[in-house]
């Protein structure tokens, strides 16, 4: 089994790899477009690679965003086991990532909150 520090390079490799297919736009699905890698998470046998990913516009495109991975499945992991070199690539699992949406909501909240105690000095 790799180490930890392995299975970090390999993670770190993925995401770094399949964000550059996305903005490079070697993966033509339109389904696709303004998707960002959020993370990925390799198990230790190598056998699953879980990636995270999340748009722009927020959850209302997550099941279209997921249909998109999974029809380009196949040519990502190829085109990912080509540069990354193992001896068994993992096979990729796709997962919407509710992160940014909800960093965005609390970042709504603070303002509100700061916005109500402004308000509530100047009474």
């Amino acid at each position: 089994m790799p180490s930890k520090i392995r299975i970090q390079r390999i993670n770190d490799r993925i995401r770094q790899d399949l964000s550059e297919l996305l903005v490079m736009g070697k993966i033509s699905d339109p389904r696709l477009l303004g998707v960002t890698v959020t993370d990925v998470k390799v198990d230790r046998e190598l056998t699953y690679a879980d990636i995270y990913v999340s748009a722009v516009e927020g959850h209302e495109r997550a099941k279209e965003v997921l249909a998109g991975f999974e029809s380009a499945s196949g040519l990502i992991r190829h085109t990912l086991a080509e540069s990354l070199q193992l001896r068994n690539f993992p096979r990729l699992r796709f997962h919407w990532d509710p992160t940014p949406e909800k960093a965005d909501r609390i970042e709504a909240l603070l303002k509100q909150i700061h916005e109500e105690r402004g308000k509530q000095k100047s009474v």
